[in-house]
């Protein structure tokens, strides 16, 4: 069972252990330099401070990935782990035709609709009452404005298919290459051009609608 320690409230930082080991920070302190390959190696090799490793590296960005698909700092990090876990135990079968990263986001996805698809979490994926802080240039009802058409954006990303709302989050939140997306999304670089399109096309329909 992996742990984790939060630093910060909304970009949290991981620190992998099994339950029931002692630190092994020195450990993995001495692949903080090594290769994607080499971590993935000495993982499955036994040196499971080499996975503490990976997790540092990619964290962010899978948290990112969970938090806009799910729009809440709990089921993120929540499905953030999920995935890390998932990744461990898949390891082995990790065949590395892809890069480690481009693999993390392909479970991420994956598990990012099943969520949704498992639990109908779209209406708890947009909260309105989410609010940001005022700066002090701008109005409290400018403030306001932002908030609610932010909360439009999200409830109309929330209205795509699968493919499209992927598509949309991977290229234009975690601005990923058109290449890497496809190689997440097993589709090819057409496709992908194709579904950020209609994802944007649908995306304006939705919000004029509203």
């Amino acid at each position: 069972m992996l742990s984790r320690t939060w630093i910060a409230h909304v970009q949290p930082e991981w620190k992998v252990t099994l339950a029931g080991s002692t630190s092994r920070d020195a450990d993995a302190r001495s692949f903080a330099d090594a290769t994607d390959a080499h971590l993935v190696a000495a993982t499955i090799a036994g040196h499971r401070e080499a996975f503490d490793v990976i997790v540092e590296r990619y964290q962010r960005q899978i948290y990112g990935l969970c938090f806009r698909f799910l729009r809440t700092h709990e089921d993120a990090s929540d499905l953030t782990q999920d995935v890390f876990i998932r990744a461990y135990r898949s390891l082995p079968r990790f065949k590395q035709e892809s890069s480690l990263g481009t693999w993390l986001y392909r479970i991420g996805v994956n598990a990012c609709l099943n969520r949704l698809s498992a639990s109908s979490a779209q209406d708890r994926s947009v909260p309105l009452a989410e609010t940001h802080a005022v700066s002090p240039e701008e109005s409290p009802a400018d403030a306001l404005l932002r908030d609610e058409r932010a909360a439009e954006v999200r409830a109309a990303i929330a209205r795509l298919p699968k493919k499209q709302r992927a598509t949309l989050v991977l290229r234009a939140y975690q601005e990923l290459p058109h290449e890497q997306i496809a190689a997440i999304l097993g589709s090819s670089v057409g496709a992908v051009k194709a579904n950020f399109f209609h994802a944007l096309k649908n995306l304006k329909k939705l919000l004029d609608e509203r």
